[in-house]
């Protein structure tokens, strides 16, 4: 079955979600395709105590606000994905729901191609909002593991309960790695973790939430082209949690909750695990990272007479506990440790392998500007620094979304 669309927008998060509302608005004639159901990153990809990371406030997408009862607090994903739910149905958007899209192809004539199970559409644009986190990046060591080993990511783990007795080996140390740490440790698990070289931040600073003083210092309205060091834009998110309440997470915290530091992971042989000297340097970086967030926000209250709060104790920054020598370990015996279960948080990676055009830079990743690639009438969404550091959390997606809708507007009308 053929069917056309003058738009069709491949994904339903937060970023399809948006361009949907945006187009509707503007009366263009549109589908978006979703490869399972209405926020399935966030549906398939989390643990049950996970918490949103960013403050309800900043939430929101268009023309719907985020729980405004409570703007300070932090929501579990089940509230997201309802949100979601309840966008689509209140703006009675065009989603179908469980229709994958297998490839995405241009024609010879300007416009495009997109073939799912039973239909083929055809759309004069294309917007692709199917995300960043299609795929976990899970490093080729992890193949050697022992088949006795249970071998998860963190988009597979859910609980502690439904892990094999025993310790817990947790590889990457980014937001992912430790608060599915803090989980565990909750649990009453021993744990090892793998550290890598992540920043963090201060959840509360001198009274004030960091959300708050980055939204007042125009932190997050930087864009691409401003940075003085671009390889930022790769940078993993710093370390920080939205759990119980929201705090402050550091490896000293990990290692004082219970947690066994340890370098980065180098090689596998068996169940003998090759680490890492890396593990003091890991945790000086974040401090580092950490003090620095901190010295911007300390100028700028200074440069602008903002009346705030002194520095205060943080629980999630503690001195750094004895690590009774795991900093000077070369290797890990899974065996004698009693680690049964590895956790990879490592990081996600976008499914590119349905669009069948030569739009991709030497990284993989589309070549554009302000989420308008060089293929005419073909746009990408809901990556980081799309066109601003926002552009990857939902703070930023509404805007993105408004400056590619415009532009798909005008494209329409001249093509």
């Amino acid at each position: 079955m053929d069917e056309a669309k003058d738009v069709v927008v491949v994904g339903a998060g937060q970023a399809g979600l948006s361009v949907s509302y945006l187009l509707s608005q503007t009366g263009i004639d549109h589908m978006v395709l979703e490869r399972g159901k209405i926020g399935e990153s966030w549906r398939s990809q989390r643990w049950d105590s996970f918490h949103l990371n960013t403050p309800n406030w900043s939430n929101g997408l268009t023309g719907m606000e985020f729980h405004p009862e409570e703007p300070d607090s932090f929501s579990d994903y089940g509230k997201l994905i309802a949100y979601f739910e309840n966008y689509a149905s209140k703006f009675e958007l065009p989603i179908r729901q469980k229709t994958a899209v297998n490839s995405l192809e241009g024609t010879a004539t300007g416009g495009y191609v997109l073939k799912t199970e039973n239909t083929t559409y055809h759309a004069n644009a294309v917007v692709m909002a199917a995300g960043s986190m299609s795929r976990p990046k899970v490093p080729d060591v992890s193949k050697s593991l022992p088949d006795d080993i249970l071998s998860l990511t963190a988009g597979s783990y859910r609980n502690s309960a439904l892990l094999p007795d025993g310790a817990v080996l947790v590889v990457g140390s980014g937001q992912s790695g430790c608060q599915i740490v803090e989980d565990l440790l909750d649990a009453g698990r021993k744990v090892y973790l793998c550290a890598s070289r992540v920043g963090r931040v201060p959840r509360v600073y001198r009274g004030r939430e960091i959300f708050k003083w980055w939204r007042e210092m125009n932190f997050f309205e930087v864009r691409v082209e401003e940075l003085d060091d671009t390889s930022i834009q790769f940078a993993p998110q710093p370390q920080v949690s939205g759990t119980n309440g929201g705090h402050t997470v550091s490896l000293q915290s990990l290692a004082r909750d219970g947690a066994v530091l340890l370098g980065r992971l180098r090689g596998v042989e068996g169940y003998l695990l090759e680490l890492g000297d890396n593990l003091r340097e890991c945790i000086e970086f974040a401090n580092e990272k950490a003090w620095a967030f901190k010295q911007q926000i300390d100028d700028f209250i200074e440069q602008n007479g903002i009346v705030a709060e002194p520095p205060m104790p943080d629980l999630g920054e503690p001195s750094l506990p004895d690590l009774n020598g795991s900093d000077g370990w070369t290797t890990l015996d899974l065996r004698k440790s009693g680690v049964s279960s590895v956790i990879w948080c490592t990081g996600f990676d976008a499914d590119w392998s349905w669009v069948h055009l030569d739009i991709f830079d030497d990284r993989g990743h589309p070549r554009h500007q302000a989420g308008i690639t060089y293929s005419p009438g073909l746009y990408v969404i809901g990556f980081p620094w799309i066109s601003k550091r926002k552009s990857g959390i939902l703070y930023g997606v509404s805007e993105d979304a408004a400056n590619i809708v415009n532009h798909i507007a005008t494209y329409l009308q001249l093509s």
